[in-house]
């Protein structure tokens, strides 16, 4: 474990650092806190076309500097001496649609300091990496006969999932829950650079959108993380519709709906499938169980009653609860000896922010 805290304060050598700041530590630093260029260069009392050549590299930074981005970004100074790059965006977010980069750049951060954090316990730990079954979208391998394969392959009993979160973690997978600061913006998946598995949700999440959330990203990471797609396809379309299968097979569902479609029994189906009403409904249409009118009623009726955006809170499906990484940073600290304040510093944050991640 020594080698995991080389990096607790920046060496120094007749007064001088004898490490070097990563630019892409600082910017991800300034993202994560929401700051433009413009804003942090502010706060250092400096110029915005400086701050531009520290985050390219352009500009060696010393250890005034260090101590500045420290205090302006509320990161220890260690975080911006750590190595490697910044995960790039190779997959679609489940969002609402023209959310602006402002709205997903802080989240995105986060979620690559998260990453970070991911892969050094999981290494430390010496954990496998999960082996999901693994599946290209074609003629033959729809995203529906994906989903019914995944349900089989994992013995998932037939009807609905009692608890997506306990099996995904189960396969290994690392689900983590933290403020995204907006509700326009739902989960996103990635890889640590060992491949290991994490999706990230927004911790506002009602139960039946946490779920379903989780199933189109589990989509996204058996159908389209390992595999070049071509860019004509609509990934997050194939998603949605491996995520409806999975939560609602069709030959599971199809008797709930043979005395036809209401927004009572839609209520009364959300209990059973831990889904949302709007999500029955868009699943009973796929199926072919309505007509356009019958569709357009229903929708009708859920924006007259004011539940399309917001349903009836007595019906909420209870959120679930991730548990695997919290138990692995436990592991982590049982084995080094750790206490709290000791992680966050092999994690390079504050202790703020390691209760806002896994608190």
């Amino acid at each position: 474990m020594q080698n995991l805290f080389l990096c607790l304060s920046p060496q120094q050598k007749n007064g001088t650092m004898t490490q070097t700041i990563n630019p892409n530590m600082i910017l991800l630093a300034r993202e994560s806190r929401g700051l433009t260029q413009t804003d942090l260069a502010e706060k250092l009392n400096s110029y915005k076309a400086n701050i531009s050549r520290l985050e390219h590299g352009d500009t060696v930074a010393d250890e005034e500097t260090l101590v500045a981005l420290s205090d302006a970004t509320n990161y220890p100074p260690h975080f911006f001496l750590q190595k490697g790059e910044i995960m790039p965006v190779n997959l679609s977010y489940r969002k609402r649609k023209n959310v602006p980069a402002k709205l997903i750049t802080p989240i995105e951060a986060q979620m690559n300091i998260i990453r970070r954090h991911v892969q050094t316990v999981t290494r430390a730990m010496e954990q496998a990496v999960p082996e999901l079954p693994l599946y290209m979208v074609d003629e033959t391998n729809t995203p529906e006969k994906i989903a019914t394969l995944v349900r089989k392959k994992w013995n998932i009993p037939a009807g609905a999932v009692e608890n997506l979160s306990k099996i995904l973690e189960e396969k290994g997978i690392i689900i983590s829950s933290f403020d995204f600061w907006t509700d326009r913006v739902d989960s996103r998946s990635m890889l640590t650079d060992d491949n290991y598995p994490i999706i990230f949700l927004n911790k506002n999440l009602l139960g039946d959108r946490q779920r379903f959330s989780l199933a189109f990203e589990l989509g996204h990471l058996i159908m389209h993380t390992f595999c070049v797609v071509p860019h004509d396809r609509d990934i997050n379309h194939e998603a949605n519709v491996f995520a409806a299968e999975f939560l609602m097979p069709a030959k599971d569902i199809l008797k709930d709906f043979k005395d036809g479609i209401t927004l009572p029994l839609l209520g009364e189906l959300k209990r059973k499938w831990k889904v949302s009403m709007i999500a029955l409904l868009y699943r009973a249409d796929d199926l072919g169980l309505l007509t356009a009118n019958q569709k357009r009623y229903l929708v009708q009726q859920f924006n007259d009653q004011k539940i399309r955006r917001r349903e009836p809170q007595q019906l909420d499906v209870p959120k679930e609860n991730p548990q695997l990484m919290r138990r692995l940073l436990a592991d982590f600290m049982s084995k080094t000896k750790l206490g709290v304040i000791q992680l966050c510093t092999v994690l390079a944050i504050e202790h703020a922010d390691y209760l806002a991640y896994y608190g």
